[in-house]
């Protein structure tokens, strides 16, 4: 059963987001490594990227696919977790701990957009 938390954010295509300040810390949900199955590669940008909300910033691949990962906020890598170039399985032993990328955010408002845990919910349960 997929763990949904309600002191982050959701995009559609299955991000989450938690803002600290100015600085978005973006993972993928729970629901979407349980969908993936076992990740054995995240795809990063560098830091120092400028990211639009929408832009493809990686790819997560698991045994059975891969999956384009897709910034929900405008700004600039600010940090890589870098421990997931060495062990990308661990977003399946903790998919709200093991982050990917941070991103200073150019526009907060784009973060109050994004679909609160409710909405990520229903959206997953219609899925």
């Amino acid at each position: 059963m997929a763990i949904f938390k309600d002191d982050v954010r959701y995009a559609e295509s299955h991000e989450w987001v938690k803002l600290e300040g100015d600085v978005a810390t973006i993972g993928i949900s729970d629901y979407a490594q349980h969908a993936l199955g076992d990740i054995v590669y995240v795809d990063m940008p560098e830091v120092g990227d400028e990211m639009a909300a929408g832009d493809v910033f990686g790819a997560v691949e698991s045994v059975k696919a891969a999956s384009d990962l897709i910034c929900p906020v405008s700004g600039e890598v600010v940090e890589i977790n870098e421990a997931l170039e060495d062990a990308p399985e661990s977003i399946n032993a903790d998919a709200f701990a093991n982050w990917i990328i941070k991103v200073k955010v150019s526009d907060p408002a784009e973060v109050d957009a994004l679909l609160d845990v409710a909405a990520y919910t229903q959206l997953c349960e219609n899925e």
